[in-house]
């Protein structure tokens, strides 16, 4: 029995590629890279092509455009990823248009034959292959003329032993192509306008060899290239040490008590409460309680900047000493993934143990329309990713007081937290008071009192147990006029 072969996978450069392919791109593969005009095709190969070229494995780019050359390298230059240094020593452009435009593949193929020859690279870049196609002269036999020149550049591709992509403006991916048969990789690129947002995703529609993630996957293009958001792993919870393991002080008197001695490390924590009931506060303090214990804390603000919140210069100053990480994006198309990506970079960065998330509100306004849709699945994955990692988040969720209605998140997602703690307004003499409650601790003999608190400059202050409770989480408002807390 003969031993199986061994394929060497390639690092693409590309954040989140090797991920979705399965583990790097295999050596000397045959691939597609498709999609319709302006989704990332060319800026995609050239950044795999200067992440992989080298002396030892250079890199010939063979451009069949209507334009030289010279005025795509202009554009692409641009990018980070781009070396000057590299060009016709490590990666070399040719153009193929005057072959293209006779119309006959055997030319183009005895050019391509010709450098391939010449130059020996290990890397071999086909851009726009749709071009020579379109320009083919084929009498009626294209598809016939197509897949012969298809088998004999695959041919001549694996006798010199290189790692070869075609790039190529395609619309759909439904009709029957030899150019998909012969793939050995088939990576497509799409984009779409949704409600004046950019949307692109990434599909690995075919790779061979190798266990590649399904399913669209979104990607954005910034000045260092194209960045690919897949999900993170799902890992089993980490054993939790550090400063003051077991529970996390939530940094407010009184509130750890009714906790029954704080947060439990590595727990969720939903917030939840109306308009400027304090839930922002609490989440500060939460951070702030860890920086006083020598913990490091993330941020994800989708509402404001947190050197903004009532009574937070203790907080704006742990993020001006690098103890707190701020993370916030103004885009309108951010998916799960790209957040998680986010989060999970500054919580590696600082050795995090604390992350809030204020708020699910804004932070489902932020999400691109075509992410909103799975809001609940997606939000799930998010809370399992991070409490994987080891953390103890905190997210905030915006409520509508309405005395009747008891529900603690308008998106349904009480169930995924391991805690609750709800504010609510009362009347009482015509005036609002707050009263505050912990709903639910996860085997914790947690108190079910309901109190009553108010804020000033130094915070959040927590009163003494309202003696009558009626009304207050359901049924009809509540007047009290005596025995009020403090």
């Amino acid at each position: 029995m003969t031993s199986k072969v061994t394929i060497n996978s390639l690092p693409t450069g590309v954040p989140g590629l090797d991920e979705l392919l399965g583990g790097g791109l295999p050596e000397f593969s045959f691939n597609l890279i498709a999609g319709q005009p302006g989704c990332g095709k060319t800026t995609l190969a050239h950044q795999i092509m200067f992440a992989l070229a080298s002396e030892a494995r250079p890199a010939l780019y063979f451009t069949v455009l209507g334009e030289p050359p010279l005025k795509m390298l202009r554009y692409q230059q641009q990018f980070a990823f781009f070396d000057p240094a590299a060009i016709n020593r490590r990666v070399r452009f040719i153009n193929l248009s005057e072959e293209a435009m006779a119309g006959d593949l055997d030319h183009v193929l005895a050019r391509i034959t010709e450098e391939v020859a010449a130059h020996e690279p290990s890397l071999v870049f086909v851009d726009s292959f749709r071009s020579v196609v379109l320009a083919t002269d084929a009498g009626g036999h294209a598809h016939n003329h197509l897949q012969r020149f298809m088998q004999q550049l695959g041919m001549l591709m694996t006798s010199w032993q290189a790692t070869t992509f075609l790039i190529g403006e395609y619309f759909t991916d439904t009709d029957a192509n030899p150019v998909f048969t012969v793939a050995d990789g088939l990576i497509w690129l799409r984009q779409s306008v949704q409600r004046n947002a950019m949307v692109r995703k990434m599909e690995v529609m075919k790779m061979r060899g190798q266990p590649s993630l399904p399913g669209l996957h979104a990607f954005r293009i910034n000045g260092d290239g194209v960045q690919i958001f897949v999900p993170a792993p799902v890992a089993a919870p980490q054993a939790l040490g550090g400063p003051g393991s077991g529970r996390a002080s939530m940094g407010v008197p009184g509130l750890d008590d009714m906790m029954d001695g704080g947060l439990p490390r590595g727990y969720s924590l939903l917030v939840a409460g109306p308009s400027g009931s304090g839930k922002s506060i609490l989440a500060a303090a939460f951070l702030n309680a860890g920086v006083l214990n020598g913990e490091t804390g993330v941020i994800a603000a989708f509402e404001r900047r947190p050197g903004r919140m009532h009574s937070n210069k203790a907080l704006a100053q742990a993020i001006d000493n690098g103890r707190i990480s701020l993370v916030e994006s103004h885009a309108t198309d951010l998916s799960i993934e790209e957040v998680m990506q986010l989060l999970a970079h500054e919580i590696r960065r600082l050795g995090a143990t604390r992350v809030v998330i204020d708020s699910l509100s804004g932070f489902e306004l932020a999400l691109g329309p075509s992410f909103k849709d799975d809001f609940r699945e997606s939000l799930l994955r998010l809370v399992t990713s991070l409490t994987g990692l080891g953390v103890t988040v905190l997210m905030t969720s915006e409520l509508e007081d309405r005395y009747t209605d008891l529900r603690f998140s308008p998106y349904g997602t009480a169930f995924m937290t391991d805690a609750i703690v709800v504010q609510r307004y009362i009347e009482v003499d015509s005036r609002l008071r707050r009263v505050l409650a912990v709903v639910k601790v996860r085997d914790s003999g947690h108190s079910d009192q309901l109190r009553e608190y108010r804020i000033d400059d130094d915070g959040i202050h927590i009163g003494t147990m309202l003696a009558d409770q009626e009304g207050l989480l359901g049924g009809r408002p509540t007047t009290r006029r005596e025995g009020a807390a403090a």
